[in-house]
């Protein structure tokens, strides 16, 4: 007789994403934006690679302090409830600070497709955050695309672009930020997790 050893396990969603098309209000963003305003601007970059072509943006880290913890312990809430919804990964913290990204128009700001997961820190990512700050009307292009299996080719699941949308997704899924042809793409990007991939 031939016996095939099972571990006992809840099923899961683990290509599925969850999003809160209102996760924040007017107020809220326009606190993000005066507390933004502030911090100094860095270049991109990437993991290995070509950080030009694969990469055009320019990023501010927000720092976990006491101005910013709300802002986190929010975040980390919308986590919680979507990973209990979905994915039941073990998470155990934020390592990492919210990264502020703006994408330019004027020279086809974009993200081309990557997953948040690599060597080191990066191996404890397992939930990605996207918040969209930017208005709709305020860029053209800028699209998140999550790919989700099937062909390179598309159709791919595009993301909510409401202004204060939150667009969660497991951090090994790959995904872009289609080429801004006009305006700036403004958005916050956070990844929680912690420990090994379990």
């Amino acid at each position: 007789m031939k016996v095939n050893y099972t571990f006992e396990q809840k099923d899961t969603d683990s290509q599925n994403y969850y999003f809160y098309k209102d996760g924040f209000s007017v107020a809220e963003l326009k606190k993000i934006e005066l507390g933004v305003a502030k911090i100094e601007f860095q270049k991109a970059t990437i993991v290995g690679g070509d950080v030009e072509k694969q990469r055009s943006s320019r990023i501010k880290w927000i720092p976990q302090s006491t101005e910013w913890w709300w802002l986190y312990e929010k975040l980390a809430n919308y986590a919680k409830e979507a990973n209990n919804s979905l994915w039941e990964f073990d998470l155990q913290s934020i390592p990492e600070q919210i990264q502020y990204t703006e994408y330019l128009g004027t020279n086809k700001g974009h993200y081309d497709w990557h997953a948040d997961i690599g060597p080191g820190m990066l191996s404890q990512r397992k939930v990605s955050i996207t918040v969209q700050l930017s208005h709709p009307d305020e860029y053209e292009g800028g699209d998140l695309e999550l790919f989700r299996g099937g062909s390179m080719n598309g159709p791919f699941e595009k993301a909510e672009r409401n202004q204060g949308c939150v667009f969660l997704f497991p951090s090994y899924t790959m995904h872009r930020v289609t080429p801004v042809t006009k305006g700036i793409r403004k958005s916050f990007v956070l990844w929680l997790g912690g420990g090994h991939y379990r």
